[in-house]
């Protein structure tokens, strides 16, 4: 069947101005077709699902009534922006989302004129809404913009930080709340669109304007007034908050009932100064076991939409987010003062059977990644031993925190650091390619980066033991297949591992790179380390090598600027020992999205590009290397 036949009125829209075309009420059967495109699209190559099927109404209505890209519309996270992805001319490259050289996973501003601000990490779109409403003011620009948030990432300070600020300015702003949270689903309904369109319409506004202009002659009377319509609205809406820090509140209205959606939208955009628009949805809509169980159906792999079973990969070796879950229910079993602390990601980190398991030692701090560091550093105060599960990108969220409350005070805190290196079809907003750059010039500080399995949950081990703080980072996936021992022991701090010795290259390899470093070898020859810390690193390995060998080559999945090799460098230069090094890691590029292979092979540090690279560089018949690309 075609896609005409299958979406007729779909397959004609190529743009919102073909959507502004239509009349309203051939809206719904593009929402219906839209659904069903997304349905049928990600259940044969896997993506990010329910919460897009939650904005389906609200993203037409949206292109509907703005004049985008011309009006701004900014999106948080991205997880929900696949239906605008398919009505801004991106509908027949769906199929490739998150795929190398295909669509990118979230919003982002190379891509589209409709993609107004490139997002990953949540909470950001307030702020960028406001800084593009403000830049419309001073230039004298006569647009829209509007900010959609979900109502997890209204969980991060720094949308209220941006809600704060925009109340403050009497600039044209609207933010719409895309609550998708089901506690407030009875709210919903006749009377509450209602209100909505009541609360947005001109009638109200004039009245309330004009009211305002001849209460504020009369102070105490104004004062009385503002109060009462606060408290009336805090009587039977839910927006007193967002009224109070100087928005003006309108809702809840029914997220997926379109008239009332584009009724709303059409009288809110004209509104002055910055509204707040409180829509209700309900993640996963339309798809039955989306709706059900909408943390499953978050991201999905490919699965057959009509049995709604999601095509599982074949059991392997256990992830590195397993072995942490699996490592921290056991250390939970023998330290009742062990507490777990994740911002928003439990089953990400590994973290449901120890949620289910020890509920009292265990933090969901929502999308709070400052706070969950700090808190971390408090409980650690307060004689706890804290262990935050992060991950490596969203740890740069933290930063001033780990530096403050943390490092400076050497505080037993352990960040267990998911997702450290190249992550994969999340991207460039998600790569872990800077987390040893930024904690090795931190005080105190010890790090480790695992080279298997084992080696992991040891570390994390180690990490526990320590009286500072300590980072354990490890890569996306699965490890190379390596039996993990029960025990626990720790391992000596700044102790490096010998795994082969051989003479020419010295191949110093951290963390996941180590396999790389001894398929190499096996090819140029040379002795293999496992550096196992790059802080404090081996000084006496390091020392040893570049005595015993022409050249020392540097292995890592991080940033080459300021990384673990940098800190070999260092080390040399300190002793004054002259030797050819080469560092090879994620070079000074983003590296977009693509499967983990794929990024490999674009930063150079697959095993065939690394032997290339050293071949190029290493001439041993000469032992003179060409100068090397630090």
């Amino acid at each position: 069947m075609s896609e005409v036949d299958s979406y007729p009125l779909l397959s004609t829209i190529e743009s919102p101005e073909d959507l502004r075309r239509l009349d309203a009420g051939q809206l719904h059967q593009v929402a219906d077709e839209l659904r069903q495109f997304l349905i049928h699209t990600v259940s044969a190559k896997g993506g990010h699902f329910a919460a897009g099927l939650g904005t389906v109404e609200l993203t037409c209505a949206l292109h509907y009534v703005l004049d985008t890209p011309r009006d701004k519309l900014v999106w948080d996270v991205g997880h929900q922006a696949y239906p605008h992805k398919v009505l801004t001319g991106r509908r027949r490259e769906l199929p490739t989302i998150k795929r190398h050289g295909g669509l990118a996973p979230f919003p982002k501003m190379a891509e589209s004129p409709y993609d107004t601000f490139g997002v990953g990490h949540s909470s950001t779109s307030i702020s960028a809404a406001l800084g593009y409403a403000i830049a419309a003011q001073k230039l004298g620009q006569d647009h829209h913009v509007a900010a959609v948030i979900g109502d997890g990432a209204l969980s991060a300070g720094m949308a209220f930080e941006a809600l704060n600020h925009a109340g403050s300015l009497h600039v044209n702003l609207l933010v719409i709340l895309n609550d998708n949270d089901m506690s407030i689903s009875e709210n919903v309904g006749a009377m509450s669109n209602y209100l909505a369109r009541l609360l947005s319409g001109k009638l109200y506004t004039n009245v309330r304007e004009g009211s305002k202009k001849v209460l504020e002659l009369i102070p105490t009377v104004w004062e009385l007034a503002r109060r009462s319509e606060a408290f009336a609205k805090g009587m039977i809406l839910p927006g007193t908050i967002f009224e109070e820090m100087g928005l003006n509140y309108i809702g809840p209205v029914d997220g997926h009932d379109l008239d009332a959606l584009v009724k709303t939208l059409g009288n809110v955009v004209d509104l002055k100064g910055p509204q707040l628009l409180h829509v209700v949805t309900r993640k996963g809509k339309g798809y039955k076991p989306a709706e059900l169980d909408p943390i499953t159906w978050h991201g999905p792999g490919p699965f057959d939409p009509a049995t709604g079973v999601i095509n599982k990969k074949k059991p392997g070796s256990p992830t590195y987010s397993q072995i942490f879950g699996s490592w921290l229910c056991d250390m939970a079993e023998q330290d009742g003062r062990l507490v777990g602390i994740t911002p928003a990601m439990r089953e990400g980190s590994g973290m449901v059977e120890f949620e289910r398991r020890f509920p009292e030692q265990y933090f969901d701090v929502a999308i709070a990644e400052q706070h969950a560091v700090t808190l971390a550093a408090g409980l650690a105060c307060g004689g706890m031993k804290p262990v935050v599960a992060i991950y490596s990108s969203f740890l740069q969220r933290g930063y001033d925190q780990l530096v403050h409350d943390v490092a400076i005070q050497n505080l037993p805190v352990v960040f267990a650091i998911d997702r450290a290196g190249l992550v994969g079809s999340d991207g460039a907003t998600h790569q872990g390619a800077y987390d040893l750059s930024f904690m090795r010039c931190l005080p105190n500080m010890v790090i480790m980066a695992p080279a298997d399995e084992n080696e992991c949950r040891q570390m994390l081990y180690t990490g526990y033991t320590l009286e500072g703080p300590s980072a354990i980072r490890y890569p996306r996936g699965q490890g190379p297949g390596v039996a993990i021992e029960k025990a626990m022991s720790a391992l000596p701090i700044g102790r490096a591992e010998l795994r082969h010795r051989g003479h020419g290259i010295a191949w110093l390899g951290f963390g996941a790179m180590v396999p790389v470093a001894e398929t190499c070898a096996k090819s140029l020859g040379g002795s293999v380390v496992n550096m196992r810390f790059v802080k404090p690193l081996d000084e006496a390995m390091i020392l040893d090598m570049a005595a015993g060998h022409d050249v020392i080559v540097t292995l890592e999945d991080n940033a080459v600027a300021a990384g673990a090799g940098s800190a070999v460098n260092e080390l040399l230069l300190a002793h004054g020992v002259q030797i050819p090094v080469l560092n090879i890691g994620i070079p000074d590029i983003v590296i977009e999205h693509g499967s983990r292979d794929d990024n490999l092979r674009d930063a150079g540090l697959d095993a065939d590009s690394v032997l290339t690279r050293v071949r190029d560089w290493y001439r041993p018949s000469a032992l003179k290397p060409a100068s090397p690309a630090l």
